[in-house]
């Protein structure tokens, strides 16, 4: 196999058309919580706000350099990588055809459009994915065009990987940790690959949500998986099937190697960050981040110069109720209950009375009213202490209320709140 390092360094020489490095920033907050040096790789800091700009400039500008390679590029997607592309066929001057799914919130079209302006396309095709990747490659064999793969290309790994060329130039020497997000692995696969050659005494952490763990499946089977279900909530992370050629570099990582990050835990990540740091992320941004607790338990973290790539910020602030919903679950501060409640005069009042004076009523819904004896409530309740609603479960099993927690009931909950 041909040496890697050197055709990097030509991608990122090349990528300087477009910005400059994005920033490599200690951070003061996380590396005081972990007792190490927390470097924060910001490519949530491009010009499109994520890293996806890297890998689709470079397969273009190598298709374009080929020969008469083709002027026009396709690509599907509903988020980071369509405005990659659109952003490189503007500078290029190509032509951009990009599907997305009819579901795309306009705010990701919007950018899209801002970022190709008139030399891209947007044809919005299929209620899923699938359907729409299906359309955009049967259009770009029947047009003649170049169909751009968001991670499962050579040259799309090629140019993900400049992330760590330029991470290592500005630390000045190899860092002890090195910490992933995984999606499609076209990043970790690209940089991964990368530091093997230039700096191979440097460990790797790969972070993937659990709802998405694809390449967790692939190392289990050997091969790449198709998962039966993705949680599509860490959105560019989210990925049912882990690319086959990045898969060729990560095969040879440990299964130890590969962390999973509960969504809801990712959620109170996104909140720290940005109350604490003023750092939006997106989900798959907050990843590494994420991941951050379970390697200090594992005691790897203590003393270490340690970089997490934050790898996207392009975050739709309409979510943010529902990321604080997700965290308020998560830290025990929000829970929802169905209660059996006797239909007998001031038995409301004896529930009011086990509320302790952190306690809050979020919500109250009657969910049956022709019960004779008792009456089935859905309730809310949000706390200021992690803790609290522990103590008022016992409060509740000693008066003798009958009631069911179904705040991590996936039915229940998706159902009923």
């Amino acid at each position: 196999m041909e040496p890697f390092a050197p055709a990097v360094r030509a991608a990122e020489a090349a990528i300087r058309d477009l910005f400059e490095p994005t920033p490599l920033q200690r951070n003061d907050h996380l590396s005081a919580k972990y007792g190490a040096e927390i470097w924060l790789k910001r490519e949530d800091l491009t010009p499109v706000r994520s890293y996806k700009l890297r890998g689709a400039f470079n397969a273009m500008r190598k298709a374009m350099a080929s020969g008469g390679g083709p002027a026009h590029f396709v690509c599907a997607s509903a988020g980071n990588h369509a405005q990659g592309v659109a952003f490189a066929c503007r500078h290029f001057g190509a032509r951009g055809t990009i599907f997305m799914p009819v579901t795309t919130p306009q705010q990701k079209i919007a950018k899209t459009r801002i970022f190709g302006g008139d030399a891209v396309e947007i044809v919005l095709q299929g209620d899923y994915f699938d359907q729409t990747l299906a359309a955009a490659q049967k259009f770009s064999v029947r047009e003649g065009a170049a169909f751009l793969s968001p991670f499962d290309a050579p040259d799309v790994i090629e140019g993900q990987a400049t992330v760590a060329l330029e991470m290592l130039d500005q630390l000045g020497r190899a860092p002890d940790l090195v910490v992933l997000p995984v999606g499609g692995g076209g990043l970790s696969a690209g940089v991964a690959r990368y530091l093997a050659e230039a700096a191979p005494d440097t460990d790797l952490a790969l972070v993937e949500p659990v709802g998405g763990a694809s390449l967790t499946a692939a190392l289990a089977a050997g091969e790449p998986v198709t998962l039966p279900r993705v949680d599509s909530f860490v959105d560019g992370a989210a990925v049912a099937r882990i690319g086959a050629l990045p898969f060729e570099t990560l095969r040879s990582i440990a299964p130890e190697q590969v962390l999973l990050a509960p969504e809801n835990r990712i959620c109170a990540t996104i909140l720290e960050m940005l109350n604490v740091e003023g750092v939006v992320l997106e989900p798959a941004g907050a990843l590494t981040l994420d991941a951050l607790a379970d390697l200090a338990a594992r005691d790897a973290l203590a003393g270490r110069t340690v970089v997490c790539v934050c790898s996207g910020g392009n975050f739709d602030f309409e979510r943010l109720p529902e990321v604080k919903e997700r965290a308020q679950r998560f830290v025990g501060l929000k829970k929802y209950y169905i209660l059996r409640m006797p239909q007998r005069p001031g038995a409301l009042r004896d529930f009011l009375e086990n509320l302790g004076p952190e306690d809050d009523i979020s919500r109250f819904e009657y969910l049956k009213k022709s019960a004779r004896n008792f009456g089935t409530i859905l309730i809310g309740i949000e706390t200021e202490t992690p803790g609290n609603l522990v103590h008022l479960e016992r409060r509740l099993d000693s008066a003798g209320f009958q009631y069911r927690d179904i705040t991590t009931d996936p039915i229940l909950s998706d159902f009923l709140i």
